[in-house]
């Protein structure tokens, strides 16, 4: 694994906090044109994701990248997650990461 250059894991609320850092968060599609992607994190605030989508999209869309504001994120890699995802849990795991468990996050 390598643990070089780490990403956060960041729900909607949390992006602010790693301005300028490297993050990671699933997002929900709620649109899409060349070049970006706009989504509802998983504690339902919108996310704006700049960079090169893959040419299929699926409901849910994992991003890591560079958070260019508290709301948007210039992206690095894309992985789609299927149409199915338990959003709940992902944002719980958020705050795990990002609180008095961050020490078991990279």
């Amino acid at each position: 694994m390598d643990t070089s250059s780490p990403s956060v894991f960041v729900n909607g609320a949390l992006l602010r906090r790693f301005v300028g850092q490297k993050v990671r968060t699933v997002i929900q599609v709620m649109g899409s044109d060349m070049g970006s992607v706009v989504g509802k994190s998983t504690d339902d605030l919108q996310i704006f994701v700049r960079g090169s989508p893959p040419p299929s999209l699926t409901t849910y869309l994992e991003v890591i990248g560079i958070a260019d504001s508290e709301n948007s994120i210039r992206a690095e890699v894309w992985t789609n997650f299927g149409d199915s995802f338990d959003a709940l849990n992902y944002n719980e795991l958020c705050k795990l990461a990002n609180g008095e468990f961050k020490h078991l996050f990279i």
